[in-house]
């Protein structure tokens, strides 16, 4: 492989069409303002790079970047991309990753509205978050330990597991398939409507009007906190392990808890039943 180390580079295209180069300590910044450096390459090693400018990873086969950083101004950094490794670095830039697969993240710092939009094959491990829309209609996610916060995230995601995960996020995993998560903290407002087939498994699960209008929902051993008006019209197995605020009309299944304040049951078609356990002592 061709190395490069410790230049810089502000040209349109500055690197395009690059096969099989490593970059070492080098800058994409300066007063020319290029976009698109190294667009439509393959077999490309990054390390230690710092990355200001716009649309760098276009049409990319075979990419590696680790240690490096895409600033604010780096828009639109990774797109039409394909098996992606980024390691300890920092995405800073809107739109950071979409219509790539077969991604692997790790120790990275992400900050960027509307990442990773129709992704398809990624993990991410140990990174922490701060995006809007986060991984929309994506598919095949695997996340080990990231934190995540944010708004609107997971939504329309298909056949994922999250482990170990804590996520601050409203309005996530809406119309979500085939998910499993395991382990986590999931806090916010409207949690997973609309979603099927999704499943909590020892999960601590904050926040009002979670969890309605769901296909399939389980919940295995969670706790709920602050969950006032949860599994409205939802087909829901539930074994909870903490009182729940209230609980409206059930479309189907069983919901087992401790104690519940309120039941509200006031549609005839909810039939879901609601097994609260003799030891209740809710105010």
């Amino acid at each position: 492989m061709k190395t490069i180390e410790n230049q810089t580079f502000d040209m349109e295209r500055a690197l395009y069409g690059s096969r099989g180069i490593t970059l070492n300590g080098c800058a994409f910044d300066g007063p020319a303002d290029g976009e698109s450096a190294l667009k439509e390459s393959e077999d490309i090693r990054v390390s230690n790079c710092f990355f200001n400018l716009r649309y760098p990873f276009w049409h990319d086969n075979g990419l590696n970047v680790a240690n490096s950083e895409m600033t604010e101004l780096c828009r639109a950094a990774l797109w039409y991309s394909h098996d992606i490794e980024i390691t300890d670095t920092k995405l800073h830039g809107i739109k950071a990753l979409r219509e790539c697969s077969k991604v692997k993240m790790r120790g990275c710092d992400i900050i960027s509205p509307e990442f990773g939009w129709s992704v398809q094959d990624i993990g991410m491990e140990d990174c922490t978050v701060q995006s809007e829309y986060f991984m929309m209609r994506s598919e095949r996610l695997n996340f080990t330990n990231v934190q995540l916060k944010g708004k609107y995230s997971f939504q329309y995601i298909q056949d994922s597991v999250f482990e170990n995960c804590n996520f601050d996020t409203k309005d996530a995993f809406w119309h979500a398939k085939n998910v499993t998560v395991r382990n986590s903290v999931v806090k916010g407002e409207y949690l997973a409507w609309y979603c099927e087939n999704v499943t909590f498994e020892n999960c601590r699960i904050i926040g009002t009007q979670p969890l309605c209008y769901c296909k399939n929902l389980r919940l295995i051993n969670c706790e709920m906190v602050d969950t006032d008006l949860s599994f409205e019209k939802s087909d829901v197995e539930a074994t909870i392990t903490t009182p729940v605020v209230s609980i409206k009309n059930p479309l189907s299944g069983h919901i087992y808890v401790p104690c519940v304040e309120e039941i509200i049951r006031d549609d005839q078609e909810a039939k879901g039943e609601i097994v609260v356990e003799k030891r209740c002592n809710c105010a």
